[in-house]
């Protein structure tokens, strides 16, 4: 990403149609055909992903750089784990790839900036108190803001079974749910050292979901 760029984009391509037969499936059936499949592969990509993220702690601490092979291993993961939340959710037809690698026709966006030079007195602060400052006031939202989700997720379900279209104001309200979470990821393992807004809109030039 290009300096100017904001530190997270994180979007998803709003689909004209959605497919009904393949709501329901994902509905019903995408715990097996999605869920296993990749939910065994994601658990040790994310355990893995977390030992990542604490050496890239230590390399910070004592070069001031995130270590750039560990940067993108973790990047996979969180394109790996949000393609396949934005597929089970309803946000896309298209099954996600078994792969963390950038995917050019892919429906979902993520990218992290990585930073040249990473605080060094940030770092410790985050790995003793991100907890305190970051973790629990924006967690605290966050779980209110899924609870709402798992409302409109339900009405949206209903809209593509009878429409074949997710509506719009509810796919970006979901949408900013993830978006949001993807920037407090990056906050919390280390990749970013902006602290992220209380909001679920895009930042700076990043492009809002049409």
């Amino acid at each position: 990403m290009e300096s100017g760029s904001p530190p997270v984009v994180y979007e998803v391509r709003y689909p004209e149609t959605l497919h009904p037969g393949h709501v329901i499936a994902k509905l019903f059936l995408g715990w097996i055909y999605v869920g296993i499949p990749h939910g065994i592969i994601l658990i040790f990509y994310g355990l893995a992903t977390w030992i990542a993220s604490l050496a890239a702690f230590v390399a910070i601490l004592i070069t001031g750089q995130y270590p750039e092979s560990l940067f993108n291993f973790n990047m996979g993961f969180y394109r790996w784990n949000s393609r396949v939340s934005a597929y089970l959710n309803f946000m896309t037809d298209q099954y996600p790839p078994f792969t963390g690698e950038p995917v050019s026709d892919s429906p979902v966006d993520v990218r992290i900036r990585r930073q040249e030079t990473y605080s060094k007195p940030h770092a410790l602060l985050k790995f003793f108190f991100g907890w305190l400052y970051a973790l629990i006031p924006h967690g605290l939202i966050l779980l209110f803001y899924a609870l709402a989700i798992s409302v409109t997720a339900l009405i949206a379900f209903f809209s593509i079974v009878f429409k074949g279209q997710y509506p719009i104001e509810l796919f970006r309200f979901a949408v900013g749910l993830d978006r949001w979470n993807m920037r407090l990821d990056a906050y919390l393992s280390f990749m970013t050292d902006q602290y992220p807004p209380f909001n679920n809109r895009p930042m700076f030039n990043d492009q809002e979901t049409p």
